[in-house]
């Protein structure tokens, strides 16, 4: 059953229970347990009444709309805000008492987590709730309050809570536990929640959630044309320095987004960016055993199968030499073998297989341990005896520019040492072909290449494969500009939507570069993006039971925006096909379709919503979804839910 529709029904069976529920009246006033099951987990165990909202007993206060509204708001927001809101909305809807004297909640945490929250309410179009008003049911810090969600905080481990005196954005360069790492993601996604979410993608052999933090001006879903991006950690768990890389990147990215850097601001904004720091948990509690002194090379390295997650993914690569001797065979988008199945496929790697299927990513890379350079596709050598040789994919050029984008600012790659940790790759850049280094089959980047529209890389972040706590700030001050810089390269190249001729999405179809034997394919809604370096090219839209569509694009070299390029598609037999010019410029560092290229006619880069902007009422003046089972709690009809 779809979850609108789950919560849907546990609306109307709670309007229904509210309904039958006497309105009893106890004029006691005194102190008495709590006994309230949404607010079953608040920091305090009495109550009393009546309460703020003038309810005069536990009877009157599970009848109420504004606790049927408590009971499922972390349904209605997707997760985000919960628990905290609720707990916030207890401290009002039944007050902490202590001495038979009824205590009044923080009004700077009530603020603080409306600031957080409002694009939460917005984007389902419901007003704040009048009962979370932060001047009329919260108290002054000068006054005599307490902090409604202290129990939250009180829950995090005893070395994760941050010293007296520091700011919330202070980063720990110390290692996570497991527990460690998901306490640290779960409260930087509360900190900004209107940017930013966790979700599982699966778990791991031994069970652990395999949680990713995203960031995104609307998280939890694809917006047009706006491109994903997914970094992954850990694939090796005693390679454990992309894991913290990436812990300290969500709290970086978070933070400075609250502090208004414009950079990370505008990243988040135009980029869907998901996290995952750790895909193999269970070895990294391995090799977390044994420490960063002791480790072995290879303790922790698998999987709790004992498998390499590396070695895991179906060999593709072997099919696309086949297919590539053959003219008019397409060699993307490559079907896993039938016979891969038979084998022990990891749960971690099938989780990662749906994760990709599941979101049209573009831009990728895996963060590894020990050396110090970044490689690319193939990992496999064309000729499989041979155990180094260049092995190069379609997009030889476009995946060069992709690891200089993170090496060339990366100041240990581009050390002039070669005693250096990597200095046998400094003739290079510090940049490989991954055949050319080793080969090997099974990995994750060539499946990204040949199974989805993904360009993935391979950074290695050092020789140490599990580095001491007290080089962890070095390690990080060393990736951080690389990490932005490679993520904002998802913007070069070109986007657009395909359409048929009355603006219908095409999904599906075929994005073809001339001299680039490598297709992509449109998103469910149309869109596309093309991973292109600057020079002209001829870039050809196909759909089956459609015309071709071709049209010539020039990128300049400085251009640091996906260009926007639109597709019309004629169904067969309405005409020859068409040649069109293709960007023309429209601002600095912009391009747009020519005239009539565009369905929509949209600028090259729409203007995202502000943050939190509200958005006005339909046209048909029609009430949100949720209103007519929140109407039938006659003759409680909730209208302060309501904001036009």
């Amino acid at each position: 059953m779809p979850a609108r529709a789950l919560l849907l029904l546990l609306l109307a069976a709670l309007a229904a229970a509210a309904r039958g529920c006497a309105l009893a009246r106890d004029p006691a006033a005194s102190c008495v347990g709590l006994q309230l099951r949404t607010c079953s987990d608040a920091a305090y165990n009495h109550t009393t009444f009546p309460t703020p909202l003038e309810h005069r007993s536990r009877e009157a206060v599970e009848a109420s709309s504004e606790y049927i509204l408590l009971s499922v708001l972390h349904h209605l927001l997707e997760g985000q805000c919960n628990p905290d809101l609720r707990l916030l909305g207890c401290a009002v809807l039944a007050p902490r008492c202590e001495g038979g004297r009824a205590l009044r909640p923080c009004r700077h945490v009530c603020e603080s987590l409306r600031e957080a929250c409002q694009p939460a309410f917005d984007a389902i179009d419901m007003a704040w709730p009048y009962f979370l008003d932060c001047h009329r049911y919260f108290a002054h810090e000068e006054e005599v309050c307490y902090d409604p969600l202290e129990k939250l905080r009180a829950g995090l481990e005893a070395e994760e809570a941050l010293p007296s005196g520091l700011p919330p954005t202070f980063i720990r360069f110390t290692h996570h536990s497991y527990t460690q790492m998901v306490r640290v993601l779960k409260r930087t996604a509360a900190r900004c929640a209107h940017v930013a979410k966790t979700y599982s993608i699966g778990r791991s052999f031994d069970g652990k959630e395999l949680l990713v933090i995203e960031f995104s001006g609307r998280p939890g879903q694809h917006e047009l044309m706006e491109p994903e991006v997914k970094l992954i950690g850990n694939i090796h768990g005693n390679e454990v320095a992309g894991r913290e890389m990436l812990i300290y990147l969500a709290q970086y990215l978070c933070s400075e987004y609250l502090l208004g850097n414009t950079r990370i601001q505008r990243l988040v904004n135009t980029t869907r960016i998901h996290l995952l720091p750790s895909m193999n948990p269970d070895g990294y509690e391995v090799a977390a055993a044994e420490g960063a002194s002791y480790n072995g090379w290879t303790s922790g390295r698998q999987n709790a199968q004992n498998l390499d997650l590396n070695r895991n993914f179906p060999d593709l690569t072997s099919e696309y030499y086949r297919l590539a001797e053959t003219r008019g065979v397409r060699s993307d988008h490559i079907p896993i073998p039938q016979h891969y199945w038979w084998g022990k496929v990891a749960p971690e790697t099938k989780a990662i297989m749906k994760w990709m299927r599941t979101i049209p990513f573009v831009l990728s890379a895996s963060l590894h341990g020990g050396d110090l350079v970044v490689s690319y596709p193939f990992d496999f050598s064309k000729h499989p005896q041979e155990e180094k040789m260049f092995s190069p994919t379609p997009d030889e050029k476009m995946f060069k520019l992709l690891s200089r984008a993170y090496a060339d600012v990366h100041p240990m790659m581009m050390d002039k040492s070669e005693h250096r940790c990597g200095g046998n790759f400094l003739k290079r850049g510090s940049i490989i072909n991954g055949a050319d280094w080793y080969s090997f089959t099974g990995g994750m980047s060539d499946f990204n290449y040949l199974h989805t529209n993904c360009f993935e890389i391979t950074v290695e972040l050092g020789c140490v494969k599990f580095p001491a706590e007290e080089a962890l700030y070095t390690i990080w001050q060393h990736n951080k500009e690389p990490l932005l810089n490679f993520m904002e390269m998802v913007h070069r190249g070109i986007k657009g939507v395909v359409t048929d001729k009355f603006g219908k999405p095409v999904k599906n179809a075929r994005i073809s570069v001339k001299g680039i034997r490598h297709d992509i394919t449109t998103a469910p809604d149309g869109d596309y993006w093309r991973l292109l370096p600057a020079g002209s090219h001829i870039v050809i839209a196909q759909a089956p039971g459609y015309s071709k569509v071709i049209k010539k694009v020039t990128i300049p070299a400085r251009m640091k925006r996906a260009g926007r390029v639109d597709f019309i598609l004629q169904p067969l037999g309405m005409g020859p096909k068409k040649f069109f010019p293709g960007l023309r410029r429209t601002g600095p560092g912009t391009h747009a379709p020519p005239g009539g290229a565009s369905p929509r006619g949209a600028p090259t880069e729409p203007d995202l919503d502000p943050l939190g902007a509200r958005r006005p009422p339909s046209a048909s003046g029609s009430k949100p979804w949720w209103w007519s089972y929140f109407s039938s709690l006659s003759p409680h009809r909730p209208r302060w839910l309501l904001r036009y």
